[in-house]
């Protein structure tokens, strides 16, 4: 069912999600706009898998230990949600890409920064994040908490909310209500195909917008 529900959100687009969670009354759903993809036309969704994790000055084989038990625990077919705490190192980089994407983990989000970017993008996979670094966590980062609640920006994300994310950014659906927004998103999708369809065929945009409500 989940994958059923991935695809089906995978093949809406992030504005018209966006406007319909505005239109149901929420808030506080839409990532910061640094958050950019390693793979501009390629769509993100699924389930989050969430991380977050803290800096401090630690035994670099410590840190190895706790970086590879959060791979062994990613879940497949879901997306990696990461708060690092942190934009001074990369949280995502060549061999942890190589090892999510062979469990079936459909990409990452990180709320900061990543390395190793040309690998990533050689090998398909997607991730969303503010900048690069080649400075890695060995040493100074270890995991704080697994498939817990965290925050990226204003928005609140617990494990198993759903993500979409395309080159327009990353937005948030809380899972409870993921199948009426789904629903919503795809009426929507068919009515904007209804006034696009108008537009080239020459209708004034205003008639359009009143014949059909949306615009």
């Amino acid at each position: 069912m989940s994958e059923e529900l991935t695809q089906r959100l995978e093949r809406c687009y992030t504005g018209v999600v966006h406007d319909v969670m505005r239109g149901m009354g929420l808030s506080d759903f839409t990532l910061p706009p640094e958050l950019r993809p390693l793979l501009p036309g390629q769509k993100l969704a699924g389930p989050a898998f969430t991380v977050e994790g803290r800096t401090g000055t630690f035994d670099a084989h410590e840190t190895l230990l706790g970086w590879t038990g959060l791979l062994s625990a990613a879940k497949p077919g879901h997306v990696w949600v990461c708060q690092p705490n942190t934009e001074e190192i990369a949280l995502m980089g060549e061999l942890s890409a190589e090892t999510l994407k062979n469990k079936g983990v459909r990409g990452c989000v990180i709320d900061g920064l990543s390395r190793d970017t040309e690998f990533m993008i050689e090998m398909g996979f997607q991730a969303y994040f503010k900048a690069y670094t080649p400075r890695d966590i060995v040493g100074a980062w270890l995991p704080k908490a697994v498939d817990e609640p965290i925050k990226i920006g204003a928005v609140w994300i617990r494990p198993g909310d759903y993500i979409l994310a395309d080159r327009d950014g990353v937005v948030r659906i809380p899972v409870e209500i993921l199948e009426e927004v789904l629903d919503k998103a795809e009426a929507g999708i068919s009515t904007e195909n209804k006034v696009r369809t108008a537009i080239l065929s020459g209708t004034d945009p205003q008639q359009a917008y009143l014949q059909y409500g949306k615009f």
